[in-house]
């Protein structure tokens, strides 16, 4: 289990973070704070966490100053920035620190949750040890970096740009593709939502488009994960 630490100033919110965090397999909430210096104290008390999901904006200081404290005290503990702080000064600082996301609230569970999951293969990805080739480095970076959907229009979501991107990584079979009744199955998002942002995937060189003709009528449309090319 990945224990996490919520921080946020507003108690009403960390305990919707915290229900959020405990719905997503895999994950357990180890405890919550609601200022910098209970942040801290947390993280000395608390056995084991591994992660914070770390508000910005705290009574008594914000919460990059929290990151640069704990990282003094030699605490390794990861960092998901959750918070309305949306200036490029902050985005910029937060990078700098070795946060490994940034979610801007408000935000959905669905959002939350690719965060968290994507954090999850991260640190599967590195626990299995050995060596990487640059295939396997642009793997382990893709999902943390905002660009792993480059370039987004006007009127698409990351997160669910994220819900698809995560299901053609994952997928199975000969291929490894999917069509876009099948993503929507997999995501919960409608068939139409699912083939927008497999279209915009496509367009962007990220997903490979390939047709399955049948016995009879129109060709099926397939999407894989370019990298799996």
């Amino acid at each position: 289990m990945i224990e996490v630490l919520v921080v946020d100033d507003d108690a009403r919110v960390a305990r919707v973070n915290a229900a959020y965090v405990e719905r997503v397999p895999g994950f357990r909430v180890a405890g919550q704070a609601h200022s910098a210096a209970e942040a801290l104290r947390r993280m000395e008390e608390l056995p084991r966490p591994d992660l914070v999901l770390m508000d910005h904006h705290l009574p008594d200081g914000t919460g990059l100053a929290v990151v640069q404290e704990m990282r003094r005290r030699g605490h390794q503990i990861d960092v998901i920035m959750v918070t309305a702080a949306r200036d490029l000064t902050t985005v910029r600082a937060a990078l700098r620190q070795g946060v490994l996301q940034y979610l801007v609230k408000p935000f959905s569970f669905a959002g939350l949750r690719a965060k968290l999951e994507s954090y999850a293969d991260l640190r599967r990805t590195l626990d299995r040890g050995g060596t990487a080739e640059q295939s396997d480095v642009d793997l382990i970076f893709g999902p943390l970096s905002a660009g792993a959907v480059p370039g987004l229009p006007k009127g698409h979501s990351p997160p669910t740009a994220e819900l698809v991107r995560r299901a053609l990584m994952t997928a199975e079979g000969a291929d490894g593709s999917l069509s876009a009744q099948e993503v929507a199955e997999e995501t919960g998002l409608s068939r139409q939502t699912a083939q927008r942002y497999l279209k915009l995937l496509e367009r962007t060189g990220k997903a490979r488009l390939t047709l399955r003709y049948g016995d009879a009528g129109r060709p099926e449309h397939r999407y894989a994960w370019a990298a799996h090319a």
